[in-house]
């Protein structure tokens, strides 16, 4: 049984859905076509902050009429009132991350009701009709971060710091990690915190806990650099057990995300690798295929004419999986990462 205190909240979701159910229909019909309306997850993550510049410019250059971002703070509800607020003000297509991605059919009705165009970047919904899917494997995510441990660790416990749950990027990385080391590294001791709507003092508290049960730590999988990057840091210099690369002790830390911070961090060899997100991509492609579908287009599976592949991954879902390169000391200053032209 549910406990009592979750109540509150579920009906509140309840309430705001019906009033978005009730009120479409005629925001619909007063909209004005080509208005489109962007929901950011959080302005806390610099990955996402570099998404909404990358999202500015690029409504300007393909001249696509946007509205003011929106920013849902990782709360459903908020997400919820943004959409209903955004087809108010008579936007004709949404661009949004579906961080509770079973919850994300709700707003895609909605929006389908309205006769607005939905496209979802970074999270894939579990269902609800949506033109298409920017996105990335991000169980390749899990699974680089694990050969790159896996490589350089042969034996002793290492951690993985995850995202939320509720999420498929939370999910699909977690597996993607788990999955690969059982399967090729049987000597590594699988640890793992789980954290609330990608939380980092979730993060910073549980890595506390970890080490304090396993100060021979041998490596780090961080699920967002974003928000995980800064309070991991501060965590193991707490503890004195930040040391640089090549230095014994030294844990090994893959992160998740290509921000210049994480950048910075493998120059100063405070981590080792992270996995570049395409936060332009996200934004270019994302702008691009909504565009196309207000214009009546739809898509199907197949490679695409920018190296990436559009697949069905349920159905009725497409989703162009776009590169994600791991990014180490090797090629840390290539030019071409997004994270090395902010």
């Amino acid at each position: 049984m549910k406990s009592l205190k979750t109540r509150p909240a579920a009906v509140a979701k309840a309430v705001l859905l019906a009033g978005v159910m009730a009120f479409i229909g005629a925001a619909g019909a007063k909209a004005e076509s080509g208005k489109v309306a962007v929901d950011l997850t959080t302005l806390t993550s610099p990955f996402w902050t570099s998404y909404n510049k990358y999202i500015i410019e690029e409504a300007k250059a393909q001249g696509v009429e946007l509205l003011e971002p929106f920013n849902s703070e990782f709360d459903t509800a908020k997400q919820i009132t943004g959409v209903q607020n955004a087809l108010a003000l008579g936007a004709k297509g949404i661009i949004f991350s579906p961080f509770e991605s079973a919850a994300a059919g709700n707003v895609l009705k909605a929006a389908e009701k309205a006769g607005a165009k939905v496209v979802a970047v970074d999270v894939a919904p579990d269902n609800g009709p949506v033109a298409i899917v920017v996105r990335a494997n991000n169980v390749a995510y899990g699974e680089k971060a694990c050969k790159f441990i896996g490589d350089n660790v042969k034996e002793g416990a290492v951690l993985q710091i995850m995202g939320d749950q509720a999420s498929i990027n939370g999910r699909d990385r977690g597996n993607g990690f788990r999955d690969c080391v059982t399967k090729n590294y049987p000597n590594l001791k699988q640890l793992e915190v789980p954290t609330k709507a990608w939380s980092g003092e979730d993060a910073a508290a549980g890595l506390d806990a970890i080490l304090n049960s396993n100060p021979d730590l041998k490596a780090i999988y961080m699920h967002a650099g974003g928000v995980f990057l800064a309070p991991t840091l501060q965590t193991l210099k707490r503890k004195g057990l930040l040391k640089p690369a090549g230095e014994a002790g030294h844990i090994i830390i893959v992160s998740n995300d290509g921000i210049p911070q994480e950048f910075d961090a493998i120059r100063k060899g405070e981590i080792d690798a992270t996995v570049s997100q395409p936060a332009d991509l996200y934004a270019k492609y994302g702008i691009m295929y909504l565009k196309q579908a207000m214009e009546g287009k739809t898509f199907a599976p197949g490679a695409t004419d920018h190296e990436s592949t559009i697949v069905e991954v349920r159905p009725g879902v497409l989703e162009d999986q776009l590169a994600a390169p791991l990014v180490t000391k090797e090629n840390v200053d290539d030019k071409a990462f997004w994270g090395n032209q902010l």
